[in-house]
């Protein structure tokens, strides 16, 4: 398998969540289920140990790390997808992750910088790179409002310079953010290098669709030398449900993308539609607080999840999320994947 040129291929990547009992402990069997539904679904790739698996995973007494890591690299051992773990904190501690990512069989890691939040450009970059040094690295560009900071188009374009960088995913839920890292990666050199993949869960399917024409050099632009990009896949918490259907869909909208036909007004409506359920899914009229029970609170409907329980015990649905997803559900049902589920569910518990 030749996972470098899968991930510039594009695939479809849920940000994996954690399935845990009543009491918060890690409920192993329904962790393997919901990686078994990914791989049947048809995903090209997971992510675990990333903000959707929940960021306490690696607090010394919950100890869940490597264990988590480990189940999902287990069950995918024998498919051809990307594995991609999630990698944080100071340089210790991400170093430490990387190295047990690469030891369970990971080909890259997600490299969160939230924790650096008073790191200059530089510092990060060269963070990257002892990192990189360890495992291929996957950017981040995570939105501030749950964590996140703010990364200039110079840290972007230092980054993407890095041998080590085989993708960035693009999550600032803002366009000028996003496009500040497609101006980087666009003035590194090493564009046909890096997998672009949106992480923005408020804009999946035009980011996938919208050619990218990105002007490089000092000219005026109408003479400027342009990089033209594309996003090539998703790595998404959005994706984490319904993963049935985005696959179907996703393999649509890149047949569509390669193509060059112009783009039917049935995609823009599909793109609202997608965007008015992860309004509901990620609690955006609470700041987000909801974001991670909303997920838990779908694959409990549809029995992947015993219930919504967090390792926060404050973390939970908001007043009026429930019934909110309920209404998007009732709305959209084309953009659900129920049916599949209830197939196949007895056989991902067994």
């Amino acid at each position: 398998m030749d996972w470098k040129q899968m991930l510039l291929a594009g695939q479809v990547i849920p940000a994996h969540p954690l399935a845990l009992t009543a009491n918060r402990k890690l409920d192993e069997r329904r962790q393997r289920a919901l990686t078994r539904y990914y791989l049947d679904a048809g995903c090209g790739g997971i992510a675990v140990g990333v903000h959707t698996t929940q960021f306490a995973i690696r607090r010394p007494e919950i100890g869940l790390f490597e264990p988590v890591l480990a189940l999902a690299a287990e069950e995918a051992r024998d498919r051809d997808v990307v594995r991609i773990a999630g990698i944080c904190g100071p340089a210790p501690q991400a170093l430490r992750e990387a190295e047990v990512a690469a030891r369970l069989g990971y080909h890259a890691g997600l490299l969160s910088l939230a924790a650096l939040h008073d790191a200059t450009a530089a510092d990060l970059i060269a963070h990257a790179r002892a990192v990189g040094e360890v495992i291929p690295l996957v950017g981040f560009y995570l939105q501030p409002t749950v964590g996140g900071r703010l990364l200039p188009v110079e840290f972007w374009r230092g980054f993407a310079a890095l041998e080590s960088v085989v993708a960035i995913k693009m999550a600032p839920f803002d366009r000028y953010q996003t496009l500040d890292v497609l101006r980087g990666v666009a003035e590194s050199g090493r564009a046909d290098q890096i997998a672009l993949y949106t992480g923005n869960d408020d804009h999946i399917w035009l980011d996938l669709l919208t050619p990218f024409c990105i002007p490089v050099g000092n000219a005026p632009a109408e003479r400027a030398a342009t990089v033209q990009l594309r996003i090539a896949g998703g790595l998404l918490g959005h994706w984490a449900v319904w993963t049935r259907r985005t696959v179907e869909t996703f393999s649509r909208a890149q047949a569509l993308a390669r193509s060059r036909v112009p783009i039917s007004p049935d995609w823009l409506t599909l793109a609202d539609q997608t965007t008015q359920i992860n309004a509901a899914l990620f609690d955006t009229a609470n700041q987000f607080r909801g974001c991670i029970a909303g997920i838990h609170e779908v694959l409990r409907r549809q029995g992947l999840f015993e219930g919504i329980w967090c390792l926060d015990p404050d973390e939970t649905l908001s007043p009026g999320q429930a019934e909110e997803l309920t209404r998007v559900t009732a709305a959209f049902p084309s953009l659900t994947d129920d049916d599949f589920v209830r197939e196949n569910l007895d056989r991902w518990l067994r």
